[in-house]
């Protein structure tokens, strides 16, 4: 399932296990990539705790408070060819929002990271349209994994 050489780098220093296999997130960073034209040559997936999200968030973007992902970008390459960028997750928060959704924790740390490649993209998620397309490709996504 795991593309030949895949320029995915799963870190976790959150404390949790994660629950999905490495192999399915390199499998999906591959079909985001094929169905949007584009390319990814360096993606950092990093799980982190609580107080460590909070810390990137008041650093790098004037936040107090934690979230489930913060995406960062670092190529300029306006073609999206030569994507790079780290995703922070932390992965308390993602455990704690498949419960609210009534969703596996499986499927939501997928949806998260998903979410974050379509960010790495350009997608944003600042009006309900916008967070509505950020879903539906999610959903699309998501779906090749059954």
């Amino acid at each position: 399932m795991e593309p030949e050489h895949s320029p995915l780098q799963i870190f976790n220093t959150s404390g949790l296990d994660l629950p999905f296999k490495n192999d399915e997130a390199a499998f999906l960073l591959d079909v985001v990539s094929k169905d949007q034209n584009c390319l990814y040559s360096f993606v950092e997936l990093v799980f982190v705790d609580e107080p460590e999200i909070i810390r990137i968030n008041k650093e790098f973007l004037d936040r107090d408070y934690v979230t489930d992902i913060i995406s960062f970008r670092y190529d300029e390459d306006e073609s999206n060819q030569e994507i790079e960028g780290t995703l922070y997750c932390c992965a308390q928060r993602i455990a704690e929002q498949s419960k609210e959704f009534a969703d596996s924790e499986r499927q939501e740390f997928l949806r998260v990271f998903v979410h974050g490649l379509i960010h790495l993209i350009g997608y944003d998620d600042q009006t309900p349209e916008e967070k509505s397309e950020m879903t539906r490709l999610e959903n699309k996504y998501l779906s090749v994994l059954g």
